[in-house]
């Protein structure tokens, strides 16, 4: 054996060690700075108040409750707009086009977009819609996150589909299911918690997003509303044809804002946004390893 080529690999092996575990750590004592800054200034703020009361004029006490439930609007309206057209789309990559030229193009475009600088989608939102329209809305900003959660669900869902194994697909041929049917029954099932995982990562990168919704739905200090009747009775409703106040844009604002009061509640919107993500991110996780598992 040489034993001079063996020390050699061995002192490499040992340098590639030491240099992988020294990145980590690296990478690792940067998230728990973060993290710990972002608990020590942002939860001596965090109070039910938080949850009750609108955003506040400088030096008054107040809340997030006007951010926080635009944030969760816009949100869960551009996730029920981007999710099927994404599933719809990779499963057509997947399942009926997968050898197609015009799959390659799409997956193409797909990952170009996955890869879009956000700013850029809000301004191109903010020229189609909101320029046309002369006004800034919740629905252009929900239109924009829509933009960034389709790619992550298009890309999810081919995966997950193409990992469903050809023997499920040719039982059910064999007996005669169609193939619309064998999707829905059989592909979908199998790769149901693959794609959720995809649904909920996307919506974590939504989460937090503030350059989209600055071009689009910009902000507002209160929850514009909509008065409307029915059956005799005055309701009113969100009126997302107006601008609506988002997380996102609150913390950037108060951030740079020279109060206190608001730089707390920015720190303090910041946690809240952080813990959400996170858990959203465990979730997806736990999922995952479930169909691992399964």
């Amino acid at each position: 054996m040489n034993t001079s080529l063996y020390n050699s690999r061995r002192r490499r092996n040992t340098i590639a060690v030491v240099a992988s575990i020294g990145a980590t750590g690296i990478g690792l004592a940067w998230l728990a700075l973060i993290l710990g800054v972002l608990f020590w200034k942002g939860f001596s703020g965090l109070s039910l108040n938080v949850f009750t009361e609108m955003t506040p004029p400088p030096g008054s006490d107040g809340g997030l409750l006007n951010a926080i439930i635009g944030s969760l609007i816009v949100t869960v309206l551009a996730v029920a707009i981007g999710t099927p057209i994404g599933i719809l789309a990779g499963t057509y990559m997947a399942e009926y086009g997968r050898h197609d030229k015009l799959t390659s193009v799409v997956r193409f475009i797909n990952d170009i977009l996955l890869s879009a600088p956000s700013i850029v989608i809000g301004l191109f939102i903010y020229e189609v819609m909101v320029r046309p329209m002369g006004h800034f809305s919740g629905i252009a900003g929900a239109i924009a996150l829509a933009v960034i959660v389709i790619p992550v669900v298009v890309r999810t869902t081919e995966d997950m589909l193409v990992l469903v194994p050809n023997t499920l697909r040719e039982a059910a041929a064999s007996i005669g299911l169609p193939r619309s049917l064998m999707i829905q029954k059989i592909a979908y099932r199998a790769a149901r918690s693959g794609i959720i995982t995809g649904i909920l990562l996307a919506v974590a990168r939504v989460s937090g997003e503030t350059a989209p919704l600055l071009f689009t739905a910009l902000n507002h200090q209160f929850l514009s509303t909509v008065p409307f009747s029915l059956l005799g009775h005055d309701f009113s409703v969100i009126n997302l044809n107006a601008p609506t106040p988002s997380l996102p844009v609150v913390i950037f604002q108060f951030a740079l804002s020279p109060y206190a009061d608001w730089q707390k509640l920015a720190w303090t919107g910041a946690l809240i946004i952080t813990l959400s993500v996170l858990v959203l991110s465990i979730s997806a996780r736990a999922l995952a390893g479930t169909r691992k598992s399964t």
